[in-house]
């Protein structure tokens, strides 16, 4: 048995993969809501003979492949929430739940990981060690599903891990990744400004809130301008902002709502006081009070320098020179992040870029769509690195 055979194997079942994609694109489910993904996932391991334990940390779904040979334990973990969209796609496989639609790849990183798992147990007598098939439910709303199965016991015995993220907007046939830092932190931010509501042509009877909370998010700027380390990433966004119902009233209040994003934990907790602090003083200043609250969200994800290598060489080994590459860390937030705070691990992104389209719909967009074929190639790379663990 070689890895060539494997993917071999992993390539006759493509269609397979696809039909799975397919079915759970059509039948999503939202984030802690997963009844039926949960116990399609099951019911196909079980299928295989692969021993399931269900309900993990809630919702989740743990296979066990036992290797006929001497080795070490290696987990692989796939996500299967939806998200709170309405699918726009002209395409048979179009979401069949009004409002709810698998817009990130998680349908495909489902699809990867069971064809994996139908790949490996096929010649898990000639297996060195043993895999670990993490379902994961509810990444993609806090808290995710990851700590409830990591308490659960989902990481028991298990020396490494690894995860893919399908990327619509990376070119097909590469694999994506970096030591240590590769996805950021991510807190909730809400600021409610209150002042005293009146009239809006005589605005001197009361304290506008809107004014004050407009001075705030101006504030807000300095944060990343002037008070973090210049060579450290930091993103302080406000993406809402409501206050009021009528032009010609000022309102008791307005309200912000943000989004911080950083790796280094130092610089998270300035951003979170510096937030604070220029929310009340600027408030003050315009006679206003301020609530802050702070909702602390996905810790940063810190790729292990040996795993990630790991990585590496078995896309090299495995696919050449130049399908692997580095890249520079991004902002988005990924519950992955906690795997490897408990053990030994990497996460990569596997390139699934539609063909023939210049500019393809972003991931969490109403339209968004992957090229399929990227899942056989996600289980292909895990393969790779499950041999590459036993060396």
């Amino acid at each position: 048995m070689t890895l060539q055979q494997i993917f071999n194997n992993i390539d006759k079942i493509s269609s397979e993969i696809t039909d799975i994609r397919r079915h759970l694109h059509m039948h999503p489910e939202l984030s802690h809501q997963e009844v039926e993904t949960p116990e399609f996932i099951a019911n196909y391991l079980e299928g295989l003979n692969i021993p399931v334990r269900r309900g993990v940390g809630g919702r989740g779904v743990v296979g066990r492949i036992e290797g006929g040979k001497p080795g070490r334990t290696i987990a692989f973990r796939a996500d299967f929430d939806a998200l709170p969209i309405q699918d726009a796609k002209d395409v048979p496989y179009k979401s069949t739940v009004p409002g709810v639609m698998h817009a990130c790849g998680h349908d495909g990183h489902t699809a990867a990981l069971l064809g994996f798992a139908k790949a490996m147990n096929e010649v898990k007598d000639e297996l060195p060690g043993n895999i670990v098939l993490i379902h994961q439910f509810g990444e993609e709303l806090s808290p995710g599903g990851a700590t409830a199965m990591i308490e659960d016991g989902c990481l028991e015995g298990v020396a490494e891990i690894y995860g893919a993220h399908l990327q619509s907007q990376m070119e097909v046939g590469h694999v994506y990744g970096r030591d240590g830092y590769l996805q950021a932190a991510e807190d909730t931010v809400k600021i409610t400004v209150n002042g005293s509501g009146t009239h809006g042509a005589e605005p001197h009877t009361g304290t506008d809130p809107i004014l004050a909370a407009s001075h705030i998010m101006v504030a807000l700027q300095s944060i990343v301008s002037r008070n973090a380390d210049p060579l450290k990433e930091l993103v302080v966004s406000i993406g809402k902002f409501h206050a009021g119902d009528a032009d010609n009233v000022i309102p008791e209040k307005a309200i912000m709502e943000g989004t911080i994003r950083v790796f280094d934990e130092n610089l998270r907790s300035l951003a979170g006081q510096r937030i604070r602090d220029l929310a009340a003083g600027v408030g003050q200043g315009l006679g206003c009070t301020v609530d802050v609250e702070i909702g602390k969200g996905y810790d940063s994800l810190w790729n292990h320098p040996e795993q990630m290598d790991l990585i590496r060489r078995a896309v090299d080994s495995s696919f050449g020179d130049g399908v692997y590459k580095d890249i520079d860390p991004v902002m988005p937030v990924e519950d992955f992040s906690y795997y490897l705070q408990k053990v030994a691990g990497a996460f990569f992104f596997v390139g699934a870029k539609p063909l023939d389209v210049e500019n393809p719909f972003p991931h969490h967009h109403e339209k968004f769509d992957f090229h399929e074929p990227a899942m056989a190639m996600t289980a292909k790379v895990f393969a790779a690195a499950y041999f590459e663990a036993q060396k």
